[in-house]
């Protein structure tokens, strides 16, 4: 009966080996062809907006209570007094598109006593002109006159009003 036994584990054997050899087999891949699928339509397109073209450099600032035909300070002061109009005059040298200048006015506790944006093209030099003036006198103090160019802070000059 050993005869016998080996017979069985022989094909006990066999059988794993066939089970196994049947598991591993791979399966044939089946081919599908997607069905095409029109994409939706875009919707227009909007217009960039017109970001400033810019290579502006504030050359100087010049304060004064009035500017001549040529946009410059004929007079330059540092001190005014409460009921002077303020007049900023900005020279700037570079080429832009649309470049934005903003002057502030800044009073000794920080406080922004006047701001004021204009749009600027240039190909060269030139002098931009920001008047401030005030209903009320001006409080007397230090204050200070900030020059931005399209956001970025490109100078600044102290004054007085007594």
């Amino acid at each position: 009966m050993t005869a016998n036994k080996l017979h069985y584990a022989v094909a006990a054997a066999l059988l794993a080996s066939l089970a196994l050899a049947g598991c591993k087999k791979d399966a044939e891949p089946v081919a599908t062809t997607p069905t095409p699928v029109e994409p939706a339509p875009l919707p227009p397109a909007e217009p960039m907006p017109s970001e400033p073209q810019t290579a502006l450099n504030v050359s100087a600032i010049t304060l004064g209570t009035e500017a001549g035909a040529d946009k410059k300070i004929a007079t330059p002061v540092t001190t005014f007094a409460p009921d002077d109009d303020i007049v900023v005059s900005i020279d700037t040298n570079g080429a832009a598109s649309n470049a934005e200048i903003a002057a502030k006015l800044v009073y000794q506790d920080g406080q922004t006593a006047g701001e004021q944006k204009q749009s600027v093209t240039t190909t060269g030099m030139e002098t931009t002109n920001v008047t401030f003036t005030n209903a009320n006198p001006w409080p007397t103090g230090n204050y200070t006159v900030e020059v931005w160019v399209n956001g970025t802070q490109a100078q600044t000059t102290a004054f007085d009003v007594r």
